[in-house]
């Protein structure tokens, strides 16, 4: 196991421990405002301080990566289900009209800046969870779609989707059966650079308002909250911005160690 995945995937899973402890514990409630106890450095109490309502810093952070994980994995799943079986189809049906319909309305997405069209589908729709779920779900399908057409075009030359043209299987049967076992590796290594991207744009969405709404606790709000209050309680901006490095390094991390240990390329190239 190589270190990138080795580091990648502690904290990976420390965050995604932290998210599903929270739906069972935390230290305290964070619904519950003590205003006399508010801006405490890490005590312990309150392992990591409190906030400007008096807030256990830690119990937002166990939430708030909840929400985090939560809108990240659900976009990066909006962006598997719909974007993979496009780019299949577009592949399957290379140099037709629906090829190029498809791949030119990947190319209208990407004209945008994908945190322009979340704040547009926010704006429009309303600031929540679900929303900001939709907006970076959608920013997602053509990244899968153009993924899946790239990686399934050298493959439908192959000898073995001939023979299996010959035997008169279908083309959807050829890239469910065929195509797609072939590219899975691609995907999910792809998809953790997603589910990474995700986590910050709910983090940016959040900043700005137009994400997760109160009394639902966000690492992006809570950094909008501590934004003037750097100079006399550093910690409550520091500690939600270090949980957002530190998600994001790991995915990153683990994306790197898997498209290493998943690439035959790399593989044939070390070897």
């Amino acid at each position: 196991m190589s270190r990138n995945i080795a580091l990648g995937g502690l904290l990976t899973a420390l965050f995604t421990a932290l998210a599903l402890v929270s739906f069972l514990y935390t230290p305290h409630d964070i619904q519950t405002l003590d205003i006399p106890n508010k801006l405490q450095t890490p005590s312990g109490t309150n392992w990591l301080g409190t906030d400007h309502f008096g807030r256990d810093i830690l119990s937002m952070i166990m939430m708030g990566a909840r929400t985090s994980i939560a809108v990240a994995v659900l976009a990066v799943g909006i962006g598997i289900c719909v974007g993979v079986p496009l780019g299949l189809l577009a592949a399957a049906r290379r140099g037709s009209l629906l090829d190029e319909i498809i791949m030119r309305g990947n190319d209208l997405v990407f004209a945008f800046p994908s945190l322009v069209i979340a704040i547009l589908i926010t704006a429009i729709f309303g600031p929540s969870a679900i929303n900001a779920i939709i907006a970076i779900g959608i920013f997602n399908i053509p990244v899968f779609a153009r993924l899946s057409r790239g990686a399934a075009l050298p493959i439908w030359e192959r000898d073995f989707i001939l023979a299996a043209r010959v035997s008169g299987k279908s083309s959807f049967r050829i890239s469910y059966e065929h195509i797609l076992p072939n590219i899975t590796n691609l995907m999910i290594v792809q998809g953790t650079i997603q589910f990474s991207l995700g986590i910050l744009a709910e983090a940016a969405l959040s900043y700005i308002g137009l994400g997760a709404q109160p009394p639902t606790a966000s690492w992006g709000r809570m950094l909008a909250d501590a934004q003037t209050l750097t100079s006399i309680a550093p910690h409550v901006a520091l500690i939600p911005g270090l949980a957002i490095v530190l998600m994001v390094l790991g995915l990153n991390l683990l994306g790197d160690g898997l498209r290493d240990l998943l690439d035959p390329r790399i593989r044939r190239a070390r070897a």
